[in-house]
């Protein structure tokens, strides 16, 4: 096995002292440019590489930011960790990615791990925002896709009240009066508000709360879609919805399969919205009408309120954005009322 290499030997090969090769490591800006450029060349003759370990001991924090996402398989958390992702590495930071999967026990085990490794931030989009678990332990929390009430961190979420009222208001003004609302389980955030906007849309087209058919899911997975799909069928005709709200695009594109699979037509039959805007909306067998949230840019403004964290006379901050209901084939459709 090659031994390895230290500053020692980069130094004695360099011509310089061990505390010069350390500034061109931490701090190369007090380096002058040609001694710099000695020593780096000696780094990269010598083939040294730093022991990142040591420092992070002696600092107190790595060089890494986390982000807790609450399900891996779906691709709206695959696009928010691209853009925390993106902010990070121009920090000059890394980037872990934990999969909670709705876990609560799960949750805590990540977030004891990251707080003992001494990470320079978590972001987490938390199974429950009110978590005792969320607690302050010295590591910065920023709150992703959630809103923190109490004051005590920053976050960054899209108002899905509003979304629930764009996706119900466009079915209302397609001439629907029989709604079906799809997602669960009510113990996410997300779901409850999406519910929220629905109902505020109905009140406010005059309809009657029973205009939505409250469709509950164990899951927000295309399979829990499909399972939807086939009680929503099993209804009795009279009371049938003609529409359905998904609160996200697995389950309407579950609903959509399952449409196909009962010889069912969309939207001529049943029109579908979904939530998020992943790309497999647009390129659905139907395209898929979505309530859009700014994927990206979520992950990109949470990180940098994260890094911000340490800034003095820091304020913790709530970023809300606004979504935006994109339209597509599955409800083109327009219907008489009645």
């Amino acid at each position: 096995m090659k031994p390895s290499v230290g500053i020692r030997d980069v130094a004695r090969h360099a011509g310089v002292s061990n505390a010069t090769v350390s500034n061109v490591l931490n701090r190369p800006d007090v380096v002058a440019p040609a001694t710099r450029q000695r020593v780096l060349a000696a780094i990269e003759h010598l083939g040294f590489v730093r022991n990142e370990s040591a420092r992070q001991l002696r600092a107190g924090r790595s060089r890494v930011l986390a982000y807790v996402v609450l399900d891996a398989a779906n691709p709206f958390f695959t696009d928010v960790a691209r853009g925390v992702e993106d902010a990070a590495r121009e920090a000059g930071l890394a980037l872990f990615l934990c999969n909670s999967a709705s876990d609560g026990g799960r949750e805590r085990e990540y977030l004891e791990l990251l707080h003992e490794q001494r990470v320079e931030g978590i972001l987490i989009t938390p199974v429950d925002a009110e978590s005792a678990q969320l607690t302050d332990r010295g590591t910065p929390v920023v709150l992703v896709d959630r809103e923190a009430t109490d004051g005590t961190r920053c976050s960054v979420a899209v108002d899905d009240v509003l979304g629930g009222e764009l996706a119900v208001t466009h079915l209302v003004e397609h001439g629907h009066t029989r709604i079906a609302v799809v997602g669960g389980p009510l113990s996410i955030q997300q779901v409850r508000d999406r519910r929220e906007g629905a109902r505020r849309a109905v009140a406010a087209a005059g309809l009657p709360a029973d205009a939505l058919t409250f469709l509950d899911t164990r899951g927000l997975q295309v399979g829990e879609g499909r399972n939807a799909g086939e009680r929503l069928v099993g209804l009795p005709a009279s009371r049938r919805p003609t529409a359905a709200f998904c609160a996200n695009d697995l389950l309407a594109l579950g609903l959509l399969q399952s449409m196909t699979q009962q010889g069912l037509r969309v939207p001529d039959d049943l029109a579908v919205v979904g939530y998020d805007d992943i790309e497999f909306a647009a390129a659905a067998a139907v395209p898929l009408t979505s309530v859009r949230q700014p994927r990206e840019q979520l992950g990109r403004t949470a990180t940098q309120l994260l890094l911000a964290e340490n800034e003095p006379g820091h304020e913790h901050r709530h970023v809300k954005f606004q979504p935006e209901l994109v339209v597509r084939a599955s409800t083109a459709v327009r219907r008489t009322p009645g």
